[in-house]
């Protein structure tokens, strides 16, 4: 399972230009996520 995360997708953070991988919470919607984080989107 090592290096199991190189295989997600990822996009980029539209505030700090910052790549984020994919998560469970996301599975519904990734389509429409743009921020890393709450911090981020606030």
């Amino acid at each position: 399972m090592k290096g199991h995360k190189e295989k997600l997708d990822y996009k980029i953070c539209k505030k700090c230009n910052r790549a984020f991988s994919w998560r469970k919470k996301w599975e519904k919607n990734w389509d429409h996520v743009v921020y890393c984080s709450k911090k981020c989107k606030s």
